[in-house]
């Protein structure tokens, strides 16, 4: 199953550093459960999007995986990718930039013929460069939000909206984030999506923010002695303010870190999909 992580530190830039894929598999999990992309996301001082990723496959080098990479972002984005549609390039490797925005999602959708339609209609088919339906749920998202003046969270709803009414879902779970705010949505129940914030009450400059998952590590000292909002596929340490999003919750954080929660989509999907109704491979990409 794809991971997810998202972070935001507030109107302030912070140093984080990150290692993807750093998990003790053996080599013969490794060859059934092996990653297909990873990626992490930042944005500079300017607030440009900058995206660092690599289409990983079993037969390629894990150098960049490996490597500890020490960003500074107020917003942080990483994904590694269990690919369900589309080939192990990096036009289909998450995280995606679409405005000025970076998106990741976990889940699968069906119908793209009928998705191609609607974007093409709503005139940003050319966003499109690679395969994936993770990509096109992107193109949907961004031509709403265009379609409403740049309101991401009515984009947002507009475009998950129409998929829930028109096309087979599994899962839509995804991370969207400009450098000031941050957007994060749990639908439906298929797969988890955790939300914390974490407001330091004694920092210790000597015991940084160890934030990891089975595939995401991220540690800094920074965030040791500031507010943040924390987004995972899974909680990523023992911290007891882990909370898990409802399904068709949608959470928005802004640039002073405020939390709006909305039960955006209250009912499932009208052609909800299952395990069995997937593909092999797809099916195999969903799998905890």
């Amino acid at each position: 199953m794809c991971r997810l992580f998202g972070l935001h530190a507030g109107p302030r830039p912070v140093r984080a550093t990150f290692w993807l894929l750093d998990a003790p598999d053996s080599l013969s999990v490794q060859s059934r459960r092996e990653p297909d992309g990873a990626g992490i996301g930042t944005f500079d001082a300017a607030g440009k999007a900058h995206v660092a990723k690599q289409p990983l496959a079993a037969w390629e080098d894990h150098a960049f995986a490996r490597e500890a990479r020490d960003l500074k972002s107020t917003t942080f984005l990483a994904h590694v990718r269990y690919a369900s549609t589309g080939a192990l390039t990096m036009v289909n490797t998450h995280p995606f930039e679409q405005d000025g925005r970076l998106f990741a999602h976990n889940g699968v959708l069906h119908g793209l013929g009928q998705l191609d339609q609607r974007l093409t209609e709503l005139g940003v088919m050319d966003l499109v460069l690679g395969q994936s339906d993770s990509e096109r749920l992107f193109a949907l998202i961004t031509a709403e939000t265009r379609r409403a003046g740049g309101d991401v969270g009515e984009g947002i709803t507009q475009a998950i909206g129409w998929i829930a009414r028109e096309l087979p879902v599994f899962s839509l779970n995804f991370i969207l984030t400009t450098a000031t705010d941050m957007w994060a949505l749990r639908y439906p129940a298929t797969h988890a999506l955790y939300v914390l914030k974490r407001n330091p009450a004694a920092p210790d400059p000597a015991a940084p923010l160890d934030a990891r998952s089975k595939r995401i590590h991220s540690r800094s000292t920074e965030l040791s002695r500031s507010p943040h909002v924390l987004f995972a596929t899974e909680p990523m340490d023992h911290n007891p303010g882990w909370r898990a999003m409802e399904s068709g919750e949608l959470v928005h954080v802004g640039p002073d870190l405020a939390v709006d929660s909305t039960l955006s989509f209250p009912d499932a999907p009208a052609r909800l999909l299952s395990l069995a109704d997937l593909e092999p491979t797809a099916a195999a990409s969903q799998q905890p």
